[in-house]
């Protein structure tokens, strides 16, 4: 192609993102506008690399999230001639989907089960699914109780709401961390996940590890405790909570808005914990990665009582096969989890309310990322 000709080409993309256009730029643009994004998104944009990625990419798992999916596809696709189909079915359906060869990757907020890695080595041919740690955050616990507006809650307490043990909330217990606020005698309308959800499984984990003998379950991805109501995903969990009095539902930060409070902690620290993206990244930071080769699946510590860290956590999962990807799927994988591992994709994160990866966590994300095949 000639110099003039490209030139010219460039500049016609240009105008197109400029106009707030919806067409595609060249892969590796230098172009900084893109459909009247602000400053710091444009210039993410124009650092993405593309390399021969094209097409579409189907996708499913964590409603956790979507969110941050939907920020970095909105980037992503403003840059690459490639089109995201995140479904966000939940982290059960995204995992049986990649095990099963329907989708080249997944998102879950649980790591890969022993059993499920040893499935997923039939379709990652010569190779097997691995877990990168992309995305973080709280658990905030939503609720709706009029006239209550900063309720604190320790874990006890929550166990045993979500046990059916305690079922007003002018429960003595509720009352004693509570002092001075006017608690309602209303029911309590505890909502939990409908679907397998990696949600779920991390909110169980928090319990099982902090208040076992009020919750004496295994946990898992599926709802096990006894009672309460059930709705299918983060968002409609969150939806339940803000059109019913009483209730009460857990979901990601991202989702706790428009009206939506969020329960502060007592872990035993100085002063109750408030459910925030900077609260949250002072307990990822306290993780191990416990994967071995190219996994990094992490042990959170749901159990800190350090002063300002937010316990009840998870850390997203970006799904793939380490080795034996399809040819026609990989280099648009490749770049998209390249941009989200990178310093504009987790800065986009913590401006949706989601807690960006620690460096020395990232940072291994980042080569494993370049090593898929």
């Amino acid at each position: 192609m000639k110099l003039q000709r490209k030139n010219r080409r460039v500049l016609a993309l240009g105008a197109l993102a400029v106009s707030g256009a919806l067409a595609l730029t060249a892969c590796g643009s230098d172009e900084t506008g893109n459909g009247g994004g602000d400053a710091s998104s444009s210039a993410g944009a124009s650092n993405i690399k593309c390399d021969d990625a094209s097409g579409q990419v189907l996708a499913d798992g964590s409603s956790a999230q979507k969110n941050a999916v939907d920020a970095w596809v909105k980037q992503f696709s403003s840059a690459c001639k490639v089109e995201i189909n995140y479904k966000a079915g939940g982290s059960g359906a995204g995992v049986t989907a990649f095990t099963q060869g329907q989708i080249p990757w997944a998102g879950s907020d649980s790591a890969l089960k022993p059993e499920e890695v040893e499935a997923s080595k039939k379709i990652c041919s010569g190779g097997q699914g691995i877990d990168l740690p992309m995305v973080g955050g709280p658990i905030a616990l939503g609720y709706n109780v009029p006239g209550v507006d900063n309720l604190v809650l320790d874990a006890p307490t929550i166990a045993k709401i979500f046990n059916d043990k305690i079922k007003n909330w002018n429960d003595p217990a509720i009352a004693k961390l509570n002092p001075g606020a006017k608690l309602p005698d209303l029911k309590i309308q505890a909502f939990h996940r409908s679907d397998e959800s990696g949600t779920t499984d991390n909110f169980t984990k928090y319990l099982i590890a902090t208040a076992k003998s009020d919750f004496p379950y295994e946990g898992g991805k599926a709802w096990q405790a006894k009672g309460g109501q059930s709705a299918p995903q983060s968002s409609g969990v969150a939806a339940q909570v803000k059109q019913t009095a009483g209730a009460i539902g857990y979901f990601e930060l991202s989702y706790a808005k428009n009206g939506i409070k969020a329960v502060a902690i007592d872990t035993g620290a100085g002063k109750p914990v408030e459910a925030s993206v900077e609260n949250a990244t002072k307990a990822i930071s306290d993780a191990k990665v416990v994967g071995t080769g190219k996994d990094l699946s992490l042990e959170l510590n749901y159990a800190t009582k350090a002063e300002g860290a937010y316990p009840m956590i998870l850390v997203t999962y970006e799904i793939v096969c380490d080795k034996g990807n399809k040819s026609e799927t990989l280099p648009a994988v490749k770049a998209f989890l390249r941009y989200a591992a990178s310093e504009d994709g987790q800065k986009i994160l913590a401006e949706n309310d989601y807690a960006p990866m620690p460096e020395d966590i990232i940072a291994k994300v980042r080569t494993t990322v370049e090593s898929l095949s």
